[in-house]
C-alpha cells in the first residue's frame, strides 16, 4: 500500500487548501485501512523526497503538513493574480513582532516599547486575520488583555514553533551586514530603528 498511501496523502494534502496534522490524514481511512502512525510518517518522507527538484515542496508547519509553492519562486507564482498581496504598515508589523517575541504582552507592553499608542485597528486585523487572541487577562488594575500568537501565525509565517523564530541578534546582524536595498521590505520594516 506504500505507492497507494503516499498518492492518497498526497491528494489529501492538496485538496484540503490548509495544513492537515497526521491524526487528520488517519481519521480519513477505515479503521481497518488505516495505517499508522510511522507508516504515514513514513509517506510523508517520501512525498518530501520526491518533491526535492520541484516547484512544490511539504513543509511541516504548526497545524501539521502542507503542499506549498517554494519560497524562492513565489515572485513567479504573484505575477499571476493582478491583485497585489495586502501591505501591513510598519506599526502592524511591530506590533505583531512584539506579541510573537514578548507574549504574553498587553497593549500598555507595546506602547512601552514602542513610545506610541497602539492603534485599536491594529489589534482588529491582527486579531481578524487569527495571527494573535487574547489569552487571559493581567491581574492588574483593568485587567488588561494578554495578547499571544496563534497557529494561525506560526502557519502563516511557516514555522513549526515559537522556537523557529529568529533571534533577534541574529536580524539586527543582518541588518547591518547587507544594505538595505537587498534587505526584504518586511524586515526592514520590523526592525528599524
Amino acid at each position: 500500500m506504500n505507492a497507494e498511501l503516499k498518492s492518497i496523502v498526497e491528494a489529501l494534502l492538496l485538496a484540503a487548501n490548509r495544513a492537515l496534522s497526521v491524526d487528520e490524514i488517519r481519521s480519513v481511512f477505515d479503521e481497518a485501512d488505516r495505517p499508522g502512525r510511522d507508516e504515514l510518517k513514513q509517506a510523508l518522507a517520501d512525498i518530501a523526497a520526491d518533491c526535492e527538484h520541484r516547484g512544490v515542496e511539504l513543509k511541516e508547519v504548526a497545524s501539521g503538513y502542507r503542499l506549498q509553492i517554494r519560497q524562492e519562486l513565489a515572485d513567479w507564482v504573484n505575477r499571476l493574480w493582478e491583485e497585489k498581496p495586502p501591505r501591513y504598515t510598519r506599526a502592524l508589523l511591530e506590533t505583531l513582532a512584539l506579541i510573537a517575541y514578548r507574549q504574553p504582552a498587553t497593549r500598555g507592553d507595546i506602547e512601552e516599547v514602542r513610545g506610541v499608542s497602539v492603534s485599536t485597528g491594529i489589534i482588529r486585523t491582527l486579531l481578524d486575520r487569527e495571527w494573535i487572541r487574547i489569552s487571559g487577562h493581567r491581574e492588574t488594575p483593568g485587567r488588561p488583555e494578554l495578547f499571544v500568537t496563534t497557529r494561525r501565525f506560526l502557519d502563516h509565517f511557516n514555522l513549526k514553533s515559537l522556537s523557529d523564530l529568529p533571534p533577534l541578534d541574529e536580524i539586527k546582524d543582518l541588518r547591518e551586514a547587507l544594505p538595505d536595498e537587498n534587505l526584504n521590505e518586511t524586515v526592514q520594516e520590523l526592525f528599524a530603528d
